[in-house]
């Protein structure tokens, strides 16, 4: 391993337990017996959701108890303006620049939705009965200063690990929160099985499931299909070039887990309010009861933003008439296709197929294990979408390990071949 993908790898660790250390920072005016018995009266509904995407800082209230969820939210909404807006089209045509623009724009829409929700949690807890110690426009002033710092702090804190650390940094956020998590999660499940709350079979029938679930994750993430692509030959001179095939790699998930994440969050961001605001008023608690696990509302919804955000992230990241432009360009073409627009075309039809493979796969992953474990008194922790974030992402930031390796050992060669002649 070189100096600079160690370096990386240990800036990645130190900002992670940077994260994990807010997690443990209580904000100011809480007290912990009331806001232990809140949390575990709705351990099933949204609060139990977000506790999961905010690595348990929701149950302690701590500092980063929005979490990450707020800047995905921003962007999604900023991704769906580029689809819609030519200002925003204009400004994805403009490259660097263009890019630059829109992360801003990203920034501010987070400081807004942050402050949004922050001021919701501030009124929440202070209609929570005996949660706040001292109630009054200082607790929300406090509050939402609070927690909008903490979501601009993790921000930041993902930025540099995409720009300097390894891997994806808002993805690295989440998937550290759910694993520092697990083992509490597990303890919890073994304790229900030694009060009788579960039975030891279920207990072993849910541990496989969750194996079975991360086989079958790794099976579909490895899958590819491969569009054989050729290249004619071509005489400079004395000498022939070219004649050779090279295949175009079309992954059935493309998208990866970013349509769970953004499905969820999109589901978030309208119950804040609602989910919060444990009044005595009946309204709210039912609204807020039809979104915890198992509910047929909360299931359609979340299948629905699934297989929306599968599409909508996958037209963004592969776009078929580009890339048969650019196969035009490079001389390649697909045996039996015509170049340039029937590529395109034949590339969208395969594209779409695999896209809703790939829906489908993400909807069964995030909800089979939902309607089983929502029957039983089993964390969020060990449901399908955690074990989904946490496989992808785990997989994601192995093959970028693999693939800064795999250039430091071409590097090394050709330094050598070099010192050779």
């Amino acid at each position: 391993m070189n100096a600079d993908l160690r370096n990386r790898i240990i800036f990645t660790l130190l900002l992670l337990c940077v994260y994990r250390l807010g997690t443990y920072i209580p904000l100011p005016g809480i007290d912990s017996a009331s806001l232990q018995n809140l949390m575990q009266s709705n351990q099933k509904g949204l609060l139990g959701m977000f506790n999961v995407f905010s690595g348990g800082a929701v149950q302690r209230m701590a500092l980063f108890a929005l979490g990450i969820m707020p800047y995905i939210s921003s962007s999604i909404i900023v991704q769906l303006l580029t689809g819609v807006s030519e200002y925003f089209k204009n400004l994805k045509n403009q490259g660097e620049i263009g890019r630059k623009k829109i992360t801003q724009y990203t920034r501010y829409g987070t400081v807004l939705l942050a402050t949004i929700q922050g001021y919701g949690v501030s009124v929440g807890l202070e209609n929570s009965t005996g949660v706040v110690i001292d109630p009054g426009m200082f607790f929300k002033v406090t509050t939402v200063i609070s927690l909008v710092a903490g979501t601009i702090f993790l921000m930041w804190l993902g930025e540099q690990i995409t720009q300097r650390g390894i891997g994806n940094g808002i993805s690295l956020i989440i998937f550290s929160g759910i694993v520092a998590e697990i083992p509490r999660a597990l303890a919890t499940t073994f304790e229900l099985g030694r009060t009788g709350a579960l039975s030891s079979t279920m207990i072993i029938a849910i541990l496989l499931l969750v194996l079975g679930t991360v086989a079958f994750i790794v099976f579909i993430e490895r899958a590819i299909r491969k569009v054989l692509i050729n290249y004619p030959k071509r005489q400079m001179g004395t000498k022939i070039y070219g004649g050779e095939s090279s295949h175009l790699p079309l992954k059935i998930n493309t998208a990866g887990v970013i349509p769970a994440i953004f499905a969820s969050a999109l589901l978030l961001l309208p119950m804040t309010f609602a989910n919060f605001n444990f009044s005595d008023s009946e309204l709210f608690v039912n609204f807020s009861s039809m979104f915890s696990q198992g509910k047929p509302l909360y299931m359609l919804l979340y299948a629905a933003g699934i297989i929306f955000f599968s599409f909508f992230y996958t037209s963004i990241v592969f776009n078929p008439h580009e890339t048969a432009e650019n196969l035009r360009k490079q001389g390649g073409y697909i045996p039996g296709i015509r170049p340039g627009e029937r590529t395109a075309y034949f590339l969208e039809e395969i594209l779409t197929k695999l896209t809703t493979i790939g829906a489908l796969y993400l909807t069964l992953v995030c909800l089979m294990p939902e309607f089983l474990i929502s029957k039983y008194p089993i964390p969020f922790y060990l449901g399908g979408t955690s074990v989904l974030i946490v496989v992808v992402v785990a997989m994601d930031t192995v093959s970028q390990v693999q693939t800064r390796l795999m250039s430091q050992q071409y590097e090394s060669l050709i330094r050598k071949t070099k010192f050779g002649k």
